[in-house]
């Protein structure tokens, strides 16, 4: 017996032993040692090497990209729409790696969020309880700066010679004032650390913590001023609308859903081009889904990626699984 007709000879369960070979988990009860696969590239969390970092290309259309242009040249932020799965988070990723402006600073938004929280944080218990252990002769105190940490927002509007790139996910979840209290800062570029400017003249310039790791940023009389307005991408799904004055300070970019040929270009960037040629039936099944209800292209990438690793989605209600609709009556 030839090794094809070995993998694709059934089990007696009915399965083929390629089948058996990408169930990892079998439900038996029995243990085994099993090498893992290799995850996703979308799902693997290890630190890239500087030479891997960002290499799937970000598809977007070029009327798209001309709107991202016209607000790096305009200094002003974009107001990213779309439906779940767009590509609205990972564009700030993609202008990051493309222009080199280092990592995303992430403010991730929810009902409890508030600005001063993406400003900085003050650790004044922490403080005190420095001050109040014993030291030895001669030994010096941490100064009031490493208690005190920029937020991702404060850390975008640090003083740097490059803008940084921010993004305010989800903007739409956070409470209703919100967008309202971020106006001052984008008009203004600065804003004030009440702890520091209260200190006296021989300590007007304070290195303080920031968002990054290991990282410090000078501030002077407690005001921190950015020298390059940073590259802010806020997105929104939609949930509710922003008042027309933070709206008129932002330049809206909508992500529509990726139609097949940019599906497909999505396919071969993040999964290369054997998988894509595998893939045909599965974008099909994707846009008939689709048109159904609410799916997010990331949902077609597992299913691709499961495919290139053994599992038959044409069976057993796997690929119904994989592409199961977002929206709540679906």
């Amino acid at each position: 017996m030839t090794r094809q007709q070995e993998t694709e000879a059934p089990t007696a369960t009915g399965s083929t032993a390629e089948d058996e070979e990408w169930r990892l988990f079998r439900g038996d009860g029995r243990r085994r040692d099993v090498a893992l696969p290799p995850a996703p590239p979308w799902r693997r969390f290890a630190e890239p090497s500087e030479g891997t970092r960002g290499t799937s290309p970000y598809v977007i259309g070029r009327e798209e990209t001309d709107v991202v242009n016209a607000a790096v040249h305009l200094r002003r932020p974009l107001l990213v729409t779309g439906h779940p799965g767009t590509g609205k988070s990972s564009l700030a990723t993609a202008v990051a790696h493309e222009l080199n402006l280092g990592p995303v600073l992430h403010w991730p938004v929810n009902s409890r969020s508030t600005l001063q929280e993406a400003l900085y944080r003050y650790d004044a218990i922490g403080r005190l309880q420095e001050s109040n252990l014993d030291r030895e002769p001669g030994e010096t105190r941490p100064g009031i700066g490493s208690f005190l940490r920029l937020g991702p927002v404060g850390t975008a509007f640090a003083a740097t010679e490059r803008p940084r790139v921010l993004l305010v996910d989800e903007l739409d979840k956070g409470d209703l004032d919100l967008p309202n209290d971020l106006l001052t800062i984008f008009e203004e570029g600065t804003f004030e650390i009440p702890e520091l400017s209260r200190l006296p003249e021989e300590q007007a310039r304070v290195d303080v913590l920031t968002a990054d790791p290991h990282g410090t940023a000078p501030v002077t009389r407690g005001m921190v001023r950015c020298t390059e307005f940073p590259v802010v991408v806020i997105t929104s799904n939609g949930e509710r609308d922003f008042p027309p004055a933070f709206r008129r300070r932002c330049l809206p970019l909508h992500l529509g859903d990726p139609d097949e040929t940019r599906l497909r270009e999505i396919i071969a960037g993040h999964l290369g081009a054997d998988a894509l040629a595998g893939a045909g039936d599965l974008v099909q099944a994707f846009l008939a889904q689709r048109a159904l209800g609410e799916l997010a292209t990331d949902q077609l990438l597992n299913a691709v990626f499961l495919r290139t690793g053994g599992a038959r989605l044409d069976a057993e209600g796997l690929l119904k699984t994989v592409l199961h609709r977002l929206n709540a009556d679906g």
